[in-house]
Order: structure tokens, then sequence, then C-alpha cells
């Protein structure tokens, strides 16, 4: 055998056991992630699945607001930055949803224990209130393991869309169900471009702004579900990577239901 071969055979080697170390460590890491969410989601069914009970004070939030729901009592003591649960049925959607006060990005690339992670976690945009604002807008990651926000792509079709119309969202304070207003298709779009961005939400305040943001996400909806939203209407928008276009992205919209 010539040393070209030999040569080029001790390349493949190298190059097929660095695939496969690479392989398991991706592997390793999104079976930890798993378990980890798996943790929370035993820690937050076991108060919610009980029914719902009354509200529980925290001495860790302030005497003036409202008491908090049992399931959160425990996660909220973990890490003060959980803002609520998001469950969608059909889906592996059930995750705490996040804000940090000091970095609106930190749960992009951060577990529930603050540890880095590729994954992170779902969290609430800069601009979004959960207590206060009229359209809270959640981003979540597209990952190849099908975690996080990658379930949101069955949207596209309507079919999937019609057997789960309904998801469920609480706060801290109120169990919160939801109906879909909209499932959409867009991109991040250069400053300069004028057009809508489903994403600025930090300019949507009066009646009239209100109504014409739902008036744009009802002409790039993906197909028609029968819903709209009015001013006085509290929006969810989920948010994730789509990658049929360049800066893809697809939301799904939806309403509180009263």
């Amino acid at each position: 055998m010539s040393k070209t071969k030999k040569f080029l055979i001790a390349v493949s080697s190298l190059l097929l056991v660095f695939s496969l170390v690479t392989v398991a460590r991706t592997l390793l890491r999104d079976y930890a992630e798993q378990q980890k969410i798996e943790e929370l989601t035993k820690v937050w069914e076991k108060e919610s699945a009980k029914g719902g009970g009354d509200a529980l004070p925290s001495s860790l939030i302030p005497a003036h607001e409202p008491g908090m729901l049992p399931e959160f009592r425990e996660l909220y003591e973990r890490n003060p930055d959980i803002v609520g649960w998001l469950k969608m049925g059909g889906t592996r959607i059930s995750y705490p949803i996040m804000q940090n006060s000091q970095d609106a990005q930190f749960y992009l690339n951060h577990d529930f224990d603050k540890q880095e992670n590729t994954s992170g976690l779902p969290f609430l945009d800069a601009d979004s209130r959960i207590n206060s604002s009229d359209i809270l807008l959640i981003h979540g990651h597209h990952m190849n393991s099908g975690s996080m926000f990658t379930d949101l792509l069955k949207y596209k079709k309507e079919s999937f869309y019609q057997e789960h119309a309904k998801f469920q969202f609480s706060t801290l304070y109120e169990k919160e169900e939801y109906e879909i207003v909209a499932v959409i298709l867009s991109k991040v779009y250069r400053k300069s471009d004028d057009v809508f961005k489903y994403y600025q939400i930090g300019t949507v305040s009066t009646p009239a702004e209100f109504d014409s943001y739902v008036q744009n996400i009802k002409k790039l909806a993906l197909y028609d579900t029968g819903v709209t939203a009015r001013y006085g209407d509290k929006l969810l928008v989920l948010s994730t990577c789509e990658y049929s276009t360049d800066d893809g992205r697809l939301a799904v919209v939806a309403r509180k239901r009263k």
C-alpha cells in the first residue's frame, strides 16, 4: 500500500472518529437538556394536575402583587425570571417562559439554572410585560433535536391547526387559554425596509395601531382560521426560525379567550 493511501486512510479514520465524538456529545447534550426539562415539568405539573387550588402568597414577591399559583411557587423560588408556562397539545411544547430584566436575550443561550446552553428557553421579548402588554411576543429556538419551538412548524398545515386550535398559557397568577388567530411566515428585515414587521410590538400602543397590527397579521396568514382580534384583546405571538428563506420566521398569533 502506498504512503498516499495510508495517509488518506489515516485522515479518513481521524475524521470518522471526530464525527462520532461530535455526534455523541450532541446526543448527550440533548439528553441532558431533555432530562432537565422533564424535571421542571414534573415540578410544575405536581400542583397543576390537582385541578387548581387557591393562589398562594409568596415571600419572594411584592406584597401588593396577587397570590402566585401553586404550580409556580417552587419554580419561582428557584429562578424568579420565570413569568409563565406554555403548553400546546399535539406538540412537545411544554416549557417555562422566561424574562431576564437585565438582559433580554439571556435565555437565548441559558437554561433554567442560568447555565450556558445552546437550546436556551423560550423567553419574552424586551417590549413585552407579562401583566400589562396588549401583545406578548415569545421567542424560541428551532432545534434540530425537535425541542423548544420546532413543533410550531406543524401549524404550517391547516389540518394540524384544525385539531389544535387552542392552547394553554399560564402566568404566575392566572391560568389562560388562547385561540389561534393566524399562522404566518415572515422574516427579520433590515431596519430600512419599509414593510410590516410583526416582531416590532413596541410601536403598537393605540387602538388604531393594534387593529392595523392584526390586519397585517391576517394578510400574512397561511390560511383563514375564522378568528380575529380587536383592541382590548390580549395577543400572544410565538416566534421561531423557519428556513425556507434567509432569516425566515414562523409565528403563531393567538388571542386570549375571555
